[in-house]
Protein backbone atom coordinates (compact mmCIF):
# COMPACT_ATOMS: atom_id res chain seq x y z
CA UNK A 1 0.00 0.00 0.00
CA UNK A 2 1.61 3.45 -0.76
CA UNK A 3 1.92 6.08 1.96
CA UNK A 4 -0.05 9.44 1.57
CA UNK A 5 1.39 11.11 4.65
CA UNK A 6 3.25 14.11 3.32
CA UNK A 7 7.04 14.33 3.19
CA UNK A 8 8.45 16.60 5.78
CA UNK A 9 9.33 20.11 3.94
CA UNK A 10 6.97 19.05 1.04
CA UNK A 11 5.00 22.38 -0.56
CA UNK A 12 2.26 22.81 1.34
CA UNK A 13 2.38 26.24 2.44
CA UNK A 14 2.29 27.55 -1.10
CA UNK A 15 -0.62 29.96 -2.59
CA UNK A 16 -3.79 27.26 -3.74
CA UNK A 17 -3.46 26.67 -6.95
CA UNK A 18 -4.59 29.45 -9.65
CA UNK A 19 -4.10 32.09 -6.91
CA UNK A 20 -2.57 35.47 -8.00
CA UNK A 21 0.35 36.98 -5.87
CA UNK A 22 -0.43 40.61 -4.00
CA UNK A 23 0.62 43.42 -6.01
CA UNK A 24 0.31 47.11 -4.89
CA UNK A 25 -3.05 49.26 -5.14
CA UNK A 26 -3.59 50.54 -8.85
CA UNK A 27 -2.73 53.78 -9.80
CA UNK A 28 -0.08 54.37 -7.14
CA UNK A 29 3.34 55.33 -8.40
CA UNK A 30 6.18 55.81 -6.77
CA UNK A 31 9.64 57.74 -7.37
CA UNK A 32 10.04 59.46 -10.00
CA UNK A 33 7.08 57.90 -12.18
CA UNK A 34 5.47 59.50 -8.56
CA UNK A 35 6.95 63.11 -8.83
CA UNK A 36 6.16 63.27 -12.52
CA UNK A 37 2.58 62.86 -12.30
CA UNK A 38 2.23 65.37 -9.30
CA UNK A 39 1.67 68.30 -11.84
CA UNK A 40 -1.66 66.43 -13.71
CA UNK A 41 -2.83 65.46 -9.93
CA UNK A 42 -2.64 69.52 -8.55
CA UNK A 43 -4.39 69.98 -11.89
CA UNK A 44 -6.93 67.40 -11.28
CA UNK A 45 -7.39 68.45 -8.00
CA UNK A 46 -7.71 72.33 -9.06
CA UNK A 47 -10.63 71.25 -11.85
CA UNK A 48 -12.60 69.20 -9.09
CA UNK A 49 -12.27 72.43 -6.89
CA UNK A 50 -13.33 74.89 -9.64
CA UNK A 51 -16.50 72.69 -10.43
CA UNK A 52 -17.43 73.78 -6.86
CA UNK A 53 -18.55 77.83 -6.23
CA UNK A 54 -16.32 77.88 -3.09
CA UNK A 55 -13.68 76.83 -5.30
CA UNK A 56 -14.51 78.60 -8.21
CA UNK A 57 -14.82 82.07 -6.17
CA UNK A 58 -11.84 81.31 -4.75
CA UNK A 59 -10.07 80.97 -8.00
CA UNK A 60 -11.78 84.48 -9.23
CA UNK A 61 -10.09 86.00 -5.96
CA UNK A 62 -6.87 84.94 -6.40
CA UNK A 63 -6.67 86.21 -10.00
CA UNK A 64 -7.81 89.13 -9.21
CA UNK A 65 -5.50 89.80 -6.19
CA UNK A 66 -2.41 88.48 -8.15
CA UNK A 67 -3.24 90.72 -11.43
CA UNK A 68 -4.16 93.71 -9.59
CA UNK A 69 -0.42 93.10 -7.78
CA UNK A 70 1.19 92.98 -11.63
CA UNK A 71 -0.14 96.07 -12.63
CA UNK A 72 0.95 97.97 -9.48
CA UNK A 73 4.91 96.12 -10.09
CA UNK A 74 4.70 97.58 -14.06
CA UNK A 75 2.74 100.27 -13.35
CA UNK A 76 5.44 101.89 -10.97
CA UNK A 77 8.27 100.47 -12.98
CA UNK A 78 7.08 101.96 -16.10
CA UNK A 79 6.07 105.25 -14.39
CA UNK A 80 9.86 105.36 -12.71
CA UNK A 81 11.18 105.10 -15.55
CA UNK A 82 9.55 108.09 -17.46
CA UNK A 83 10.22 109.99 -14.37
CA UNK A 84 13.48 109.21 -14.97
CA UNK A 85 13.55 109.93 -18.81
CA UNK A 86 12.46 113.31 -18.49
CA UNK A 87 14.91 114.14 -15.50
CA UNK A 88 17.73 112.82 -17.82
CA UNK A 89 16.84 115.09 -20.77
CA UNK A 90 17.36 118.02 -18.26
CA UNK A 91 20.26 116.85 -16.88
CA UNK A 92 22.35 115.13 -19.38
CA UNK A 93 20.92 115.07 -22.54
CA UNK A 94 19.89 118.48 -23.59
CA UNK A 95 23.21 119.79 -21.63
CA UNK A 96 25.28 117.34 -24.22
CA UNK A 97 23.38 118.90 -27.48
CA UNK A 98 24.06 122.60 -26.73
CA UNK A 99 27.40 121.48 -25.65
CA UNK A 100 27.23 119.98 -29.50
CA UNK A 101 25.74 123.49 -30.33
CA UNK A 102 28.70 125.40 -28.60
CA UNK A 103 31.08 123.51 -30.92
CA UNK A 104 29.50 124.66 -34.09
CA UNK A 105 28.62 128.31 -32.80
CA UNK A 106 32.44 128.98 -30.57
CA UNK A 107 34.76 128.15 -34.26
CA UNK A 108 32.03 130.08 -36.20
CA UNK A 109 32.79 132.63 -33.58
CA UNK A 110 36.75 132.25 -34.27
CA UNK A 111 36.74 132.24 -37.56
CA UNK A 112 34.54 135.99 -38.01
CA UNK A 113 36.62 137.13 -35.32
CA UNK A 114 40.29 136.25 -36.59
CA UNK A 115 38.80 137.42 -39.69
CA UNK A 116 37.89 140.79 -38.15
CA UNK A 117 41.53 140.96 -36.35
CA UNK A 118 43.39 140.43 -39.20
CA UNK A 119 41.74 144.01 -40.58
CA UNK A 120 43.11 145.74 -37.76
CA UNK A 121 46.10 148.14 -38.67
CA UNK A 122 49.09 147.54 -35.81
CA UNK A 123 49.10 145.76 -33.28
CA UNK A 124 46.13 142.96 -32.93
CA UNK A 125 43.21 144.67 -30.11
CA UNK A 126 43.06 143.07 -26.79
CA UNK A 127 39.53 142.52 -26.96
CA UNK A 128 39.82 140.27 -30.39
CA UNK A 129 42.43 139.05 -28.97
CA UNK A 130 40.53 137.56 -26.03
CA UNK A 131 37.55 136.85 -28.00
CA UNK A 132 39.22 134.78 -30.60
CA UNK A 133 41.32 132.75 -27.65
CA UNK A 134 37.80 132.26 -25.88
CA UNK A 135 36.07 130.75 -28.71
CA UNK A 136 38.89 128.40 -29.50
CA UNK A 137 39.07 127.19 -25.36
CA UNK A 138 34.62 127.17 -25.31
CA UNK A 139 34.97 125.16 -28.64
CA UNK A 140 37.79 122.73 -26.37
CA UNK A 141 35.69 122.22 -23.87
CA UNK A 142 32.41 121.77 -25.88
CA UNK A 143 34.18 118.73 -27.78
CA UNK A 144 34.97 117.14 -24.85
CA UNK A 145 31.71 117.30 -23.24
CA UNK A 146 30.15 116.26 -26.44
CA UNK A 147 32.36 113.30 -27.07
CA UNK A 148 32.18 111.91 -22.85
CA UNK A 149 28.98 110.75 -24.80
CA UNK A 150 29.87 109.39 -27.76
CA UNK A 151 31.58 106.01 -27.05
CA UNK A 152 29.60 103.73 -29.07
CA UNK A 153 28.28 105.48 -31.54
CA UNK A 154 30.84 105.51 -34.63
CA UNK A 155 29.52 108.06 -36.27
CA UNK A 156 29.58 110.55 -33.74
CA UNK A 157 33.37 109.52 -32.75
CA UNK A 158 34.71 109.92 -35.90
CA UNK A 159 33.16 113.64 -36.15
CA UNK A 160 35.11 114.18 -32.94
CA UNK A 161 38.24 112.75 -34.04
CA UNK A 162 38.22 114.55 -37.52
CA UNK A 163 37.19 117.80 -35.32
CA UNK A 164 40.26 117.00 -32.55
CA UNK A 165 42.98 116.29 -35.06
CA UNK A 166 41.88 119.64 -37.42
CA UNK A 167 41.39 122.04 -34.82
CA UNK A 168 44.99 122.48 -33.82
CA UNK A 169 46.13 122.85 -37.79
CA UNK A 170 43.53 125.50 -38.02
CA UNK A 171 44.93 127.30 -34.82
CA UNK A 172 48.19 126.64 -36.34
CA UNK A 173 47.23 128.13 -39.22
CA UNK A 174 45.91 130.95 -38.10
CA UNK A 175 48.80 132.02 -35.80
CA UNK A 176 51.16 131.81 -38.80
CA UNK A 177 48.99 134.34 -40.40
CA UNK A 178 49.30 136.63 -37.66
CA UNK A 179 52.87 136.54 -37.42
CA UNK A 180 53.02 137.15 -41.25
CA UNK A 181 51.08 140.26 -41.11
CA UNK A 182 52.44 141.86 -37.77
CA UNK A 183 56.05 141.53 -39.88
CA UNK A 184 54.70 142.70 -43.12
CA UNK A 185 54.71 140.21 -45.14
CA UNK A 186 51.61 139.61 -47.51
CA UNK A 187 51.48 135.80 -46.99
CA UNK A 188 49.71 136.28 -43.99
CA UNK A 189 46.39 137.06 -45.72
CA UNK A 190 47.11 133.39 -47.59
CA UNK A 191 47.32 131.75 -44.59
CA UNK A 192 44.03 132.83 -42.58
CA UNK A 193 42.48 132.03 -46.13
CA UNK A 194 44.07 128.21 -45.89
CA UNK A 195 42.38 128.48 -42.14
CA UNK A 196 39.50 129.56 -42.74
CA UNK A 197 39.03 126.82 -45.91
CA UNK A 198 40.30 123.97 -43.78
CA UNK A 199 37.32 125.26 -40.95
CA UNK A 200 34.84 125.69 -43.51
CA UNK A 201 35.09 122.48 -45.55
CA UNK A 202 36.29 120.00 -43.30
CA UNK A 203 35.84 120.99 -39.15
CA UNK A 204 32.52 123.17 -39.12
CA UNK A 205 30.86 120.18 -41.25
CA UNK A 206 31.91 117.42 -38.88
CA UNK A 207 30.71 119.76 -36.17
CA UNK A 208 28.04 120.23 -37.99
CA UNK A 209 26.99 116.58 -37.79
CA UNK A 210 27.81 115.90 -34.36
CA UNK A 211 25.41 118.76 -33.66
CA UNK A 212 22.84 117.11 -35.49
CA UNK A 213 23.97 113.38 -33.77
CA UNK A 214 22.93 114.75 -30.54
CA UNK A 215 19.88 116.80 -31.20
CA UNK A 216 18.14 113.75 -32.52
CA UNK A 217 19.19 111.70 -29.87
CA UNK A 218 17.87 114.51 -28.02
CA UNK A 219 14.45 114.17 -30.07
CA UNK A 220 14.34 110.11 -29.76
CA UNK A 221 14.40 110.53 -26.00
CA UNK A 222 12.00 113.38 -26.05
CA UNK A 223 9.56 110.85 -28.29
CA UNK A 224 10.43 108.01 -25.77
CA UNK A 225 9.71 109.79 -22.61
CA UNK A 226 5.79 110.92 -23.91
CA UNK A 227 5.59 107.14 -25.79
CA UNK A 228 2.01 105.13 -24.68
CA UNK A 229 2.72 102.89 -21.78
CA UNK A 230 1.03 100.36 -24.21
CA UNK A 231 1.84 97.06 -21.46
CA UNK A 232 0.76 99.29 -18.60
CA UNK A 233 -2.50 100.20 -20.66
CA UNK A 234 -3.03 96.33 -21.08
CA UNK A 235 -2.30 94.92 -17.92
CA UNK A 236 -5.02 97.38 -16.37
CA UNK A 237 -7.73 96.77 -18.74
CA UNK A 238 -6.92 93.27 -17.55
CA UNK A 239 -7.61 94.43 -14.55
CA UNK A 240 -10.55 96.23 -14.82
CA UNK A 241 -12.05 93.40 -17.20
CA UNK A 242 -11.49 90.61 -13.58
CA UNK A 243 -13.12 93.03 -11.41
CA UNK A 244 -16.51 93.33 -13.69
CA UNK A 245 -16.43 89.68 -14.33
CA UNK A 246 -15.72 88.88 -10.09
CA UNK A 247 -18.83 91.44 -9.61
CA UNK A 248 -21.45 89.96 -12.16
CA UNK A 249 -20.37 86.35 -10.35
CA UNK A 250 -21.07 87.34 -7.28
CA UNK A 251 -24.26 88.77 -7.77
CA UNK A 252 -25.22 85.72 -9.97
CA UNK A 253 -24.66 83.80 -7.15
CA UNK A 254 -25.48 85.55 -3.92
CA UNK A 255 -28.00 87.74 -5.35
CA UNK A 256 -26.20 90.98 -3.67
CA UNK A 257 -25.82 93.76 -6.06
CA UNK A 258 -22.83 94.95 -3.71
CA UNK A 259 -19.80 94.03 -2.49
CA UNK A 260 -18.00 96.27 0.06
CA UNK A 261 -14.32 94.52 -0.95
CA UNK A 262 -14.56 94.37 -4.46
CA UNK A 263 -16.13 98.20 -4.76
CA UNK A 264 -13.00 99.38 -2.85
CA UNK A 265 -10.84 97.53 -5.28
CA UNK A 266 -12.89 98.94 -8.12
CA UNK A 267 -12.48 102.22 -6.47
CA UNK A 268 -9.09 101.99 -5.88
CA UNK A 269 -8.27 101.33 -9.71
CA UNK A 270 -10.33 103.85 -11.18
CA UNK A 271 -8.60 106.06 -9.16
CA UNK A 272 -5.67 104.76 -10.75
CA UNK A 273 -6.69 105.45 -14.03
CA UNK A 274 -7.45 108.63 -13.73
CA UNK A 275 -4.88 109.57 -12.02
CA UNK A 276 -2.56 107.98 -14.88
CA UNK A 277 -4.38 109.32 -17.95
CA UNK A 278 -4.21 112.89 -16.39
CA UNK A 279 -0.40 113.15 -15.49
CA UNK A 280 0.25 111.78 -18.60
CA UNK A 281 -1.83 113.87 -20.41
CA UNK A 282 -0.09 116.89 -18.82
CA UNK A 283 3.27 115.69 -19.37
CA UNK A 284 3.24 114.86 -23.00
CA UNK A 285 1.49 118.08 -23.23
CA UNK A 286 4.54 119.84 -21.39
CA UNK A 287 6.66 117.87 -22.93
CA UNK A 288 5.93 118.86 -26.53
CA UNK A 289 5.57 122.34 -25.72
CA UNK A 290 9.49 122.02 -24.18
CA UNK A 291 10.57 120.83 -27.73
CA UNK A 292 8.11 123.15 -29.97
CA UNK A 293 9.25 126.39 -28.16
CA UNK A 294 12.59 125.32 -26.49
CA UNK A 295 14.26 122.52 -28.55
CA UNK A 296 13.54 123.05 -31.84
CA UNK A 297 13.49 127.22 -31.39
CA UNK A 298 16.65 127.12 -30.04
CA UNK A 299 17.85 125.13 -33.21
CA UNK A 300 16.45 127.35 -35.28
CA UNK A 301 18.50 130.33 -33.34
CA UNK A 302 21.72 128.24 -33.15
CA UNK A 303 21.73 127.72 -36.84
CA UNK A 304 20.46 131.22 -37.49
CA UNK A 305 23.35 132.26 -35.51
CA UNK A 306 26.56 130.58 -37.30
CA UNK A 307 25.09 131.25 -40.76
CA UNK A 308 25.25 135.32 -39.32
CA UNK A 309 28.50 134.68 -38.14
CA UNK A 310 29.72 133.09 -41.44
CA UNK A 311 28.16 135.41 -43.74
CA UNK A 312 30.14 138.15 -41.23
CA UNK A 313 33.36 136.09 -42.20
CA UNK A 314 33.01 136.54 -45.05
CA UNK A 315 32.17 140.04 -44.97
CA UNK A 316 35.93 140.32 -43.64
CA UNK A 317 37.89 137.96 -45.77
CA UNK A 318 36.47 140.18 -48.83
CA UNK A 319 38.54 143.12 -47.57
CA UNK A 320 41.31 140.81 -46.43
CA UNK A 321 41.42 139.54 -49.82
CA UNK A 322 42.02 143.25 -51.33
CA UNK A 323 40.27 142.64 -54.80
CA UNK A 324 40.61 139.32 -54.67
CA UNK A 325 37.55 138.44 -52.54
CA UNK A 326 34.44 137.91 -55.28
CA UNK A 327 34.35 134.31 -53.65
CA UNK A 328 33.79 135.58 -50.39
CA UNK A 329 31.10 138.72 -51.54
CA UNK A 330 29.24 135.47 -53.16
CA UNK A 331 29.41 133.39 -49.93
CA UNK A 332 27.82 136.41 -47.86
CA UNK A 333 25.33 137.26 -49.97
CA UNK A 334 24.31 133.51 -49.85
CA UNK A 335 24.84 133.20 -46.47
CA UNK A 336 22.59 136.26 -45.44
CA UNK A 337 19.91 134.96 -47.87
CA UNK A 338 19.92 131.76 -45.38
CA UNK A 339 19.95 134.44 -42.24
CA UNK A 340 17.91 136.56 -42.84
CA UNK A 341 16.33 136.76 -46.30
CA UNK A 342 17.15 139.62 -48.93
CA UNK A 343 15.80 142.47 -46.93
CA UNK A 344 17.05 141.44 -43.44
CA UNK A 345 13.55 140.26 -41.88
CA UNK A 346 12.85 136.68 -43.28
CA UNK A 347 15.08 133.42 -43.80
CA UNK A 348 16.06 131.53 -40.29
CA UNK A 349 15.62 134.55 -38.23
CA UNK A 350 12.24 135.30 -40.06
CA UNK A 351 11.06 131.62 -39.21
CA UNK A 352 12.36 132.25 -35.88
CA UNK A 353 10.77 135.43 -34.88
CA UNK A 354 6.93 133.84 -36.56
CA UNK A 355 7.20 131.16 -33.52
CA UNK A 356 8.75 133.35 -30.49
CA UNK A 357 6.55 134.40 -27.80
CA UNK A 358 7.05 137.28 -24.81
CA UNK A 359 11.05 138.25 -24.29
CA UNK A 360 12.32 136.07 -26.81
CA UNK A 361 9.56 137.73 -29.56
CA UNK A 362 10.89 141.68 -28.52
CA UNK A 363 14.81 140.60 -29.14
CA UNK A 364 14.02 138.90 -32.16
CA UNK A 365 12.00 142.00 -33.99
CA UNK A 366 15.08 144.27 -32.62
CA UNK A 367 17.53 141.11 -34.08
CA UNK A 368 15.65 141.97 -37.89
CA UNK A 369 15.71 145.48 -37.69
CA UNK A 370 20.00 145.19 -36.78
CA UNK A 371 19.83 142.34 -39.96
CA UNK A 372 18.29 144.84 -41.78
CA UNK A 373 21.01 147.73 -40.94
CA UNK A 374 23.72 144.86 -41.47
CA UNK A 375 22.84 144.51 -44.68
CA UNK A 376 22.88 148.88 -45.92
CA UNK A 377 25.90 149.00 -43.53
CA UNK A 378 27.74 145.97 -45.62
CA UNK A 379 26.48 147.54 -48.81
CA UNK A 380 28.38 151.30 -47.93
CA UNK A 381 31.65 149.32 -47.31
CA UNK A 382 30.87 147.18 -50.60
CA UNK A 383 30.38 150.82 -52.48
CA UNK A 384 34.19 152.27 -50.74
CA UNK A 385 35.87 149.54 -51.46
CA UNK A 386 34.50 148.85 -54.95
CA UNK A 387 35.20 152.51 -55.60
CA UNK A 388 38.42 152.41 -54.74
CA UNK A 389 38.76 153.28 -51.07
CA UNK A 390 39.56 150.30 -49.65
CA UNK A 391 41.27 151.62 -46.36
CA UNK A 392 38.28 153.61 -45.93
CA UNK A 393 35.89 150.46 -46.11
CA UNK A 394 38.18 148.75 -43.76
CA UNK A 395 38.29 151.65 -41.28
CA UNK A 396 34.50 151.31 -41.38
CA UNK A 397 33.68 147.92 -41.58
CA UNK A 398 35.67 147.66 -38.34
CA UNK A 399 35.09 150.89 -36.72
CA UNK A 400 33.29 149.73 -33.02
CA UNK A 401 31.94 153.14 -32.54
CA UNK A 402 30.08 153.94 -35.79
CA UNK A 403 26.70 153.18 -35.58
CA UNK A 404 26.83 152.89 -39.42
CA UNK A 405 29.47 150.16 -38.72
CA UNK A 406 28.45 146.57 -39.49
CA UNK A 407 31.14 146.02 -36.55
CA UNK A 408 28.97 147.55 -34.15
CA UNK A 409 25.52 146.81 -35.71
CA UNK A 410 26.67 142.92 -36.18
CA UNK A 411 27.70 142.94 -32.49
CA UNK A 412 24.22 144.17 -31.69
CA UNK A 413 22.47 141.87 -33.62
CA UNK A 414 24.35 138.52 -32.07
CA UNK A 415 23.58 139.58 -28.62
CA UNK A 416 20.08 139.76 -29.19
CA UNK A 417 20.20 136.50 -30.73
CA UNK A 418 22.32 135.13 -27.71
CA UNK A 419 19.55 136.37 -25.96
CA UNK A 420 16.78 134.68 -27.72
CA UNK A 421 18.92 131.53 -27.42
CA UNK A 422 19.13 131.25 -23.73
CA UNK A 423 14.90 131.99 -23.75
CA UNK A 424 14.47 129.23 -25.75
CA UNK A 425 16.94 127.02 -23.18
CA UNK A 426 15.03 128.39 -20.48
CA UNK A 427 11.36 127.52 -22.26
CA UNK A 428 13.11 123.95 -23.08
CA UNK A 429 14.09 123.41 -19.01
CA UNK A 430 10.57 125.22 -17.49
CA UNK A 431 7.86 123.12 -19.58
CA UNK A 432 10.25 119.78 -19.08
CA UNK A 433 10.49 120.37 -15.47
CA UNK A 434 7.30 121.42 -15.36
CA UNK A 435 6.87 117.77 -17.10
CA UNK A 436 8.71 116.14 -14.74
CA UNK A 437 6.51 117.63 -11.88
CA UNK A 438 2.86 116.12 -13.56
CA UNK A 439 4.64 112.95 -12.60
CA UNK A 440 5.22 113.54 -9.18
CA UNK A 441 4.24 110.85 -6.88
CA UNK A 442 2.59 108.79 -9.78
CA UNK A 443 5.13 105.78 -9.20
CA UNK A 444 4.51 104.93 -5.47
CA UNK A 445 0.99 105.86 -5.58
CA UNK A 446 0.58 102.83 -8.27
CA UNK A 447 2.24 100.73 -6.22
CA UNK A 448 -0.40 101.90 -3.07
CA UNK A 449 -3.55 101.92 -4.99
CA UNK A 450 -2.97 98.53 -6.90
CA UNK A 451 -2.06 96.99 -3.07
CA UNK A 452 -5.61 98.45 -2.07
CA UNK A 453 -6.83 96.68 -4.62
CA UNK A 454 -5.83 93.37 -4.02
CA UNK A 455 -6.33 94.01 -0.40
CA UNK A 456 -10.30 94.74 -1.48
CA UNK A 457 -10.47 91.89 -3.27
CA UNK A 458 -9.21 89.45 -0.87
CA UNK A 459 -11.72 91.15 2.03
CA UNK A 460 -14.56 90.52 -0.80
CA UNK A 461 -14.31 87.48 -1.89
CA UNK A 462 -13.33 85.86 2.01
CA UNK A 463 -16.49 87.29 3.29
CA UNK A 464 -18.77 85.53 0.52
CA UNK A 465 -16.39 82.42 1.24
CA UNK A 466 -17.48 82.27 4.66
CA UNK A 467 -21.08 82.24 4.16
CA UNK A 468 -19.92 78.60 2.63
CA UNK A 469 -18.32 77.04 6.02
Amino acid sequence: MTSTVPRHGSGTTGPPAGSQPPTQGRGQRSGLAGLLDLPAEMLRGMARTAATTPGRLSFIGAGVVVLSLLVGLVGTLAMQDRDDSIDALIEHREPLAAAAQEVYRSLSDADATAATAFLMPGTEPDELRDRYADAIARAGAALAKAASDSAGIPEAEQQVGTISQKLPVYTELVATAKVNDHQGFPVGSAYLREASELLRSEILPAAERLYEINTDRLVDEQDSATSFPWLTAALLLGLIAALVYAQLYLQRKTNRVFNVGLLVSSGAVALLVLWMTIALIVQGVLVGSGREDGTEQADRLVQARITALQARADETLTLVARGGGQGYEESFTEQFQRFAGQDGRGGLLGEALAEAEGPAAASLRSATDHAAAWLEAHDNVRDLDDGGEHQKAVRLAIDGEDERSPATVFAELDDELVSAIDSARQNFVDDTSAASGALTLLAPGFAVLAVIAALGATLGVRERLREYR
